[in-house]
């Protein structure tokens, strides 16, 4: 068994590799995306044969080599240094959607926004028809707070 793993250390560093990279989907601040990068040097030098001490000095080597000199030039490009970045729902607000369930005065109707569906609610005592656009002025929870678009 030993001998097995000691023959394929390579398929080992790739699913350290995979696993780091799935991980990464977590946090995104790419820190673990770094180790992702020196599994997948090691799991080459493995496969070429170079002994376990060598693989995780190569490991260690690309490992650090990525967090400082690719993660700052990723969180740099990605993350462009906005103070105010909006995501998940948050990103909603200011949003054009267009009516497929009618909004009830006082009560709630759907709203489509690029495929997804919200419940949504109006922002005065107005009812909305079917097929009308709408503006996402805010939102609680899962509950958009919807206007009628104003066309010009």
């Amino acid at each position: 068994m030993i001998e097995f793993l000691a023959q394929h250390l390579w398929q080992m560093w790739a699913v350290i590799a995979v696993l780091c990279l799935i991980s990464e989907l977590t946090s995104g601040d790419f820190f673990i995306f770094c180790f992702s990068i020196g599994a997948a040097c090691a799991s080459v030098c493995a496969a070429y044969g170079a002994n376990f001490y060598w693989q995780l000095f190569i490991f260690a080597v690309f490992t650090l080599v990525c967090i400082f000199t690719v993660r700052p030039v990723a969180l740099r490009w990605l993350h462009r240094n906005d103070q105010h970045r909006v995501s998940n729902a948050d990103a909603l607000i200011g949003r054009r959607g267009k009516v497929v369930e009618p909004i009830e005065a006082n009560g709630y109707g759907r709203v489509a926004i690029d495929g997804d569906v919200w419940k949504a609610q109006t922002a005065g005592e107005l009812a909305v028809a079917v097929g009308q656009y709408v503006k996402v002025v805010s939102r609680q929870s899962t509950i958009i707070t919807v206007e009628p678009e104003i066309l010009h």
